[in-house]
């Protein structure tokens, strides 16, 4: 397709334009002839003084560069859109998906403990560590497993006494734990409860092998663009050929979170605990989206 006639028509358009301001800006009459210079045309009118013939020159001057702009402008787009589109190629786009079942259990939770001194905290820090250690083999994990993140101590204060007084000292930490059997996620979230110096703990279902359903989800694309393509070759008349180029863009998700509020061992009394909340549940599974555009070749 040919984008000459609009250009001319739009260059056309701006002439016209600028000639209407050029006659209401009372410099040139209707009727008046066309003055390129001093010498004027027999049937003209008198010559005008030179100041009128300068801004004439000016406004004739203004009226060739916008064209050669215009025009300019108008080949240059009209070569980049030529050059933008390749003969008997088709260029199509899919979403794809691929939904994978979570390989690993993160576990996450906090321990915290207070005293009215920096050592008395500090050696309520590593009980509830060891307490913690404790837990783990008690579950069949290996404490080596767990991670800490963080360990933090700061000075507690009461601040309803106008002097701020200092009442203590909070020892904090967060531990991470990763692992593959998700039989051992209720009974290790119970045991969890059942400390006090344990809280904020959160459940999160991850994928390991996040690679392998990226290339599914992208296998899952290109099979939709293909789908595609071959719909566009027989409406046309072609037979669909190779692929000549593939843009692909994966997004990944993230761990799916579950936070889990601490419960009190003492309210249930003698009567047994109810089951984890994580228990009889399945994991929800984990979707990696992908978008693949393709250009592809007719023949």
């Amino acid at each position: 397709m040919s984008f000459a006639p609009l250009y001319a028509a739009c260059s056309m358009w701006v002439f016209g334009a600028v000639w209407q301001t050029y006659i209401g800006s009372g410099m040139m009459r209707p009727g008046e002839a066309l003055t390129l210079g001093p010498v004027h045309a027999a049937h003209c009118h008198k010559p005008r003084p030179s100041e009128n013939i300068m801004q004439e020159q000016k406004m004739w001057l203004r009226i060739f560069l916008t064209l050669t702009l215009l025009f300019s402008a108008a080949a240059g787009i009209a070569q980049e859109r030529e050059r933008g589109v390749i003969p008997n190629t088709v260029y199509v786009g899919a979403d794809g998906k691929f939904e994978a079942d979570p390989d690993t259990v993160l576990v996450t939770f906090n321990i915290s403990a207070q005293n009215d001194t920096l050592q008395a905290a500090n050696d309520r820090a590593k009980q509830a560590a060891e307490q913690v250690r404790d837990l783990l083999r008690k579950n069949g994990l290996d404490p080596k497993l767990a991670q800490i993140g963080q360990f933090v101590v700061s000075p507690v204060y009461d601040y309803k006494n106008p002097k701020r007084k200092l009442v203590g000292y909070r020892v904090n930490s967060s531990i991470s734990i990763k692992f593959k059997d998700f039989a051992k996620v209720g009974p290790l979230t119970n045991d969890l409860f059942s400390l006090d110096v344990t809280d904020s703990q959160a459940v999160s279902y991850i994928l390991e092998d996040m690679d392998a359903a990226k290339v599914k989800a992208v296998e899952d694309a290109m099979r939709k663009t293909r789908q595609l393509a071959q719909a566009v070759a027989q409406s046309s008349s072609h037979t669909l050929g190779s692929l000549s180029y593939a843009s692909v863009d994966v997004s990944e998700p993230g761990p799916i979170i579950r936070p889990m509020m601490k419960a009190s061992a003492m309210a249930y009394g003698a009567a047994a605990p109810p089951p984890a909340p994580t228990e009889e549940f399945t994991p929800q599974k984990i979707t990696v989206n992908s978008h693949v555009n393709a250009l592809y070749n007719l023949q």
